[in-house]
């Protein structure tokens, strides 16, 4: 987000402006904290331009925080991911990149005061125990029987538990706040847990780690966080947060605040659930321009600037909802159609021949990059005897108001001739093969005399042609809310033609190096952007789509409703 979009009302920059005016903080210190579990996503988008657009637009600063506390599930490939998807939008960090990890022996040393204050105690209840004694909704927690240990004795086995002396699950540390409290989440919560898991940072020097719960305030605090932005399903464990601040000798009152997170529909952004998508196969890896996460965003064309733009429009509240997808497929066609350089791809051939073309013979023609920027110059094509147009752009017997080639009639070629089809070739199977027109030498730039084009379609030439394949993505769930149905499997609304490979296709000859950092107008087709990864695989140009020219899906529904 823009300083100047962060800066506009909204609750977060009336909750600043008024700790500020009140002289709670002198600048605004925020943090983005993932966890390195899993790839980040579109939503995960909307928090790192909010938490970095609010300290840009406060001249303040924003913090990368790996809050890594679950050895069993991070790990260095996804920590790498986050900071080239952090960077990729645009944003980056003062100095080094941290982790929770670092505190982990301050964090320590605050469960140690929290028992010495007799504010914490080791349960050895079960796991199958503890959530009986928790008590429901309705119902009151009951008190652990392990809760009246001695500060001595709880001290002595958390040492131990340190130590590793006690095996998985036999011991936790315990807050100990109200059993009874309605919030489920203060009815003495787990602040560390035993685990002997080699961690991405600290190695094997830990075998009890710090539930993120009770690591979070803490690391909020020693960094000096003055607003701790959350998403809505933290807003229940904010009484938590602030009674580990309240309850500790940290050094900062950070204050946390909680806005609306970012869910869209035709997709979901469950790590659990993104993760299974991977691991069953139903997608090539995280980076698989169907998936939500920002890393396959970027492989698809998206561009941090139109990622950037739809989290302005979505806006910032408290108000849980859906975002349409169309408005994100929006915001990049928004952004493409005016950076765009513009390119023709024939998708589906069908030969050409022209046959008053001298033979052996080819002519250079211009077009601009960019029709609405002249400024971006003009790129080459090569008109030649043999020429591939789309097989769609053609019919032998053509419907009313038909404005394409059939028969008998003409059509323009997009910034070259007039031609008109004079005969349709079958292969032995009877299936069309090629057609046999003739070219009108005086319409280059012109239009003709005594007859009007149906249309204007595109082409390649098939002598300098450079070939290449084609993969039509779209949208990878047929349904808005795929798990939104608790009696289905999120995996049977998977679309079945979420991608379409086509293999035989031809682009024009500027292609044949294309730009990597943009994606390219298909003229009539979509936006597309040329992947190098597969390209080099395939040993032959592969581009992706990035999204049609028009909403195709607000067309299906409208013609189903």
């Amino acid at each position: 987000m823009s300083a100047e979009a962060n800066k506009s009302s909204n609750f977060i920059n009336q909750i600043i402006d008024e700790d500020l005016a009140a002289g709670k903080h002198s600048s605004v210190v925020t943090r983005f904290p993932p966890e390195p579990n899993g790839y980040l996503h579109i939503g995960h988008a909307k928090s790192i331009c909010l938490n970095f657009g609010v300290a840009e637009a406060y001249k303040g600063v924003c913090n990368l925080r790996f809050d890594d506390t679950n050895p069993e599930k991070e790990n260095q490939e996804y920590i790498d991911a986050i900071r080239n998807d952090v960077q990729w939008l645009g944003y980056d960090w003062p100095g080094e990149a941290r982790y929770a990890s670092d505190y982990f022996d301050q964090i320590y040393d605050f469960a140690v005061e929290l028992i010495q204050k007799g504010l914490a105690y080791v349960c050895s209840l079960s796991a199958d125990q503890a959530a009986i004694y928790r008590g429901t909704l309705t119902e009151p927690g009951k008190p652990s029987p392990f809760r009246q240990r001695s500060i001595e004795e709880n001290l002595d086995m958390f040492r131990k538990m340190r130590a590793g002396e006690y095996e998985e699950g036999s011991h936790v540390l315990r807050a100990r706040i109200d059993m009874a409290s309605p919030n489920m989440n203060m009815r003495d919560p787990i602040l560390y847990r035993i685990r002997f898991r080699t961690h991405h940072q600290t190695g094997d020097t830990w075998c009890l780690y710090p539930m993120y719960d009770f690591t979070h305030p803490i690391s909020d605090a020693l960094e000096g966080v003055t607003h701790s932005l959350c998403t809505l399903e933290f807003e229940d464990h904010r009484p938590l947060y602030d009674w580990v601040i309240e309850n500790t000798s940290v050094p900062a009152a950070p204050r946390q605040i909680e806005f609306a997170r970012l869910n869209l529909n035709y997709t979901i952004t469950s790590k659990r659930k993104l993760l299974r998508l991977v691991e069953e196969n139903h997608v090539d890896g995280w980076d698989d321009p169907r998936m939500p996460t920002l890393t396959g965003m970027r492989r698809r064309g998206f561009t941090p600037e139109s990622i950037r733009h739809f989290c302005e429009m979505v806006g910032v509240n408290k108000v849980g909802g859906t975002v349409d997808m169309g408005m994100l497929e929006s915001a990049i066609r928004d952004d493409l159609n005016e950076r765009a350089p513009r390119a023709m791809c024939v998708m589906r051939p069908l030969k050409v021949i022209l046959t008053n073309w001298p033979q052996g013979e080819s002519e250079t023609l211009t077009l601009p990059v960019h029709p609405q920027k002249p400024e971006l110059g003009m790129r080459e094509v090569i008109w030649s005897r043999e020429l591939y147009i789309d097989r769609e752009d053609f019919v032998e017997e053509p419907p009313r108001k038909w404005k394409r080639l059939s028969p008998g009639e003409a059509v323009r070629l997009r910034g070259g001739y007039v031609m008109t089809c004079r005969e349709v070739i079958r292969g032995e199977d009877g299936q069309i093969t090629e057609l046999h027109c003739e070219y009108d030498p005086a319409t280059l730039g012109v239009n003709p005399e005594g007859y009007k084009p149906k249309g204007v379609i595109h082409w390649v030439s098939a002598e300098a042609g450079v070939p290449a394949v084609v993969r039509l993505y779209d949208r990878l769930f047929t349904t808005e809310n795929p798990a939104g149905n608790k009696e289905s499997d999120f995996i049977e609304f998977l679309n079945p033609e979420s991608l379409i490979t086509m293999t035989d296709c031809w682009v024009e000859p500027a292609l044949a190096e294309p730009q990597r950092a943009l994606p390219y107008q298909f003229e009539r087709e979509g936006y597309f952007v040329h992947d190098s990864q597969e390209s080099e695989n395939r040993g032959k140009l592969v581009f992706n789509r990035t999204v049609t020219l028009r909403d195709s899906w607000e067309k299906i529904s409208q013609k189903n409703g």
